[in-house]
């Protein structure tokens, strides 16, 4: 059942497989909102095809398309953090914790704790963490990639160096400020910001599953972080997500958590 706050808009989500899209269907899901979702098909070179880039020209997910009631014009939305700020502050304010206490709007520095973890995470999540992810990725690219053999171990060494001098400490170094972070909340690691489900969870619970193809994120590595993935998991809107894509897609989805790549 759609919720009363959609204020007969028409939502799209163009989902590409395999990408950031899968966090705007689940944003979606826990603010029961109706939405249309067309899925698009990466190709053998693991981009978006001419299909998505017919939509935005840089053929991104994730992005949805809102069409306001009594509106012909589609407003194209991309980058995530973008989608749920927006759709959080026109459909779901209670998932964007409380800026000011009361009587407090406006001071410098009266902000409550749970909107600055929310801000904070917010930027976080793609401007540094996702980042060293991308870096990851690529990395595991150059060593995979079809170069003659004499240059496999050039290339393959590079690609270790990058990985054991840079890259791996510094995700062991993010883990460990997140398992701290999470478990300092007020929720005592319930969720990152607050007492219920955020906009900044949407965010970082995809990077954390991304996050489990570089790092040992388990009970007894990250047993916080590893809980709370888990956990949101199990959420009813992130299983009726997975569920929506799967029989859109005509493929089960698996969360990156649970990919063998």
């Amino acid at each position: 059942m759609a919720s009363n706050n959609q204020q007969g808009a028409k939502i799209v989500v163009y989902w590409l497989e395999k990408s950031r899209g899968q966090r705007a269907v689940w944003l979606l899901e826990e603010l029961n909102l109706e939405y249309e979702l067309k899925v698009f098909k990466r190709n053998a070179e693991f981009r978006a095809g001419d299909d998505l880039k017919a939509v935005h020209p840089l053929g991104r997910s994730p992005l949805i398309g809102i069409t306001p009631a009594g509106s012909e014009k589609e407003i194209l939305i991309f980058e995530s953090e973008t989608i749920v700020d927006y759709v959080c502050e026109h459909f779901g304010k209670h998932m964007i914790p409380q800026r000011y206490p009361e009587g407090k709007e406006g001071v410098l520095g009266a902000e409550n704790e749970e909107f600055m973890r929310y801000r904070f995470l917010m930027d976080y999540t793609e401007g540094s963490f996702f980042t060293l992810l991308m870096i990851g990725l690529i990395m595991r690219k150059i060593k995979n990639a079809p170069v003659p053999f004499f240059l496999k171990p050039i290339t393959r060494g590079i690609a270790n160096n990058v990985e054991t001098t840079f890259l791996n400490p510094e995700l062991t170094k993010h883990c460990t400020f997140l398992e701290d972070y999470l478990t300092k909340s007020s929720s005592n690691g319930e969720f990152f910001c607050g007492n219920s489900i955020s906009g900044a969870d949407i965010m970082m619970h995809f990077a954390l599953e991304g996050a489990t193809q570089r790092v040992p994120l388990s009970e007894t590595s990250y047993p916080k972080l590893y809980e709370y993935m888990r956990r949101m998991q199990k959420r009813d809107a992130y299983q009726r997500a997975t569920k929506r894509v799967s029989e859109s897609s005509g493929e089960e989805y698996v969360p990156y958590s649970d990919l063998k790549m």
